[in-house]
């Protein structure tokens, strides 16, 4: 599961890593949440060229009669994706990444929940394997939405829950997206926990467990009192 995620880094940096030509400024985003709009960097299939995206965070699949299925289809099983009929047409022709610093999981700790903020080691940002479809309501209106794969956890992660997102790895980004190219049995590669040992994880405080929280604090780690097991803490 993949409920929050943060992304701050500037323009020139997400330019740079997802070789796009030009971004708009972006507002810093602390505490992402489920239903808000999500940068997505997508690739258009006739001048191969990248860009940036805004969807609203939760799938709504074409055949849908009401939008409020997205809130339950903010997140996508990579086993299972390329036959569900909510994720199979997206899963062919419409991939995405997600542009992330890192993302939030809660360890059930007696007597709450205490969230994690998980990110590279290494890297500025981390990309998260998407997809995205385009809805039309009644009255004409489009709403282009999506949804982020998840896998299972690998070591940094099982002491904290037992699924993490698909990250892919910027060697494997033009085939995550190139729709026209990659046959989908080729993806299923990309599914793989990435690597434990290039990740880090470190309680945060509870205040980002409201949505409305929109702050640096989100990300900023604090002392747990229970520290899950082979956890890597930030540096």
């Amino acid at each position: 599961m993949c409920g929050r995620f943060a992304l701050t880094i500037s323009p020139a940096a997400l330019a740079r890593m997802f070789q796009l030509d030009d971004v708009s400024p972006l507002e810093a985003r602390y505490n992402i949440a489920p239903s808000q709009p999500v940068a997505s960097v997508v690739q258009d299939i006739e001048s191969s060229r990248r860009r940036l995206k805004t969807f609203r965070w939760g799938l709504i699949p074409p055949w849908a009669k009401d939008p409020a299925l997205g809130s339950r289809l903010i997140t996508a099983r990579s086993e299972t994706v390329a036959e569900k009929p909510a994720f199979r047409e997206a899963f062919k022709t419409r991939r995405c990444l997600i542009p992330a610093d890192g993302f939030f999981e809660w360890q059930k700790q007696a007597p709450r929940k205490q969230p994690y903020f998980i990110r590279l080691r290494d890297a500025e940002a981390l990309a998260l394997a998407g997809l995205w479809q385009s809805w039309r309501a009644p009255d004409r209106t489009t709403i282009e939405s999506c949804t982020i794969l998840t896998t299972a956890a690998n070591d940094l992660m099982q002491p904290i829950h037992n699924r993490m997102p698909v990250i892919v790895d910027p060697a494997d980004y033009q085939l995550w997206l190139d729709t026209a190219a990659a046959k989908p049995q080729l993806l299923r590669k990309l599914f793989t926990p990435f690597p434990a040992d290039k990740m880090t994880a470190y309680p945060v405080s509870t205040v980002v467990n409201n949505h409305r929280n929109n702050t640096p604090q989100c990300l900023k780690p604090i002392e747990s009192d229970n520290p899950p097991d082979n956890i890597l803490f930030h540096d």
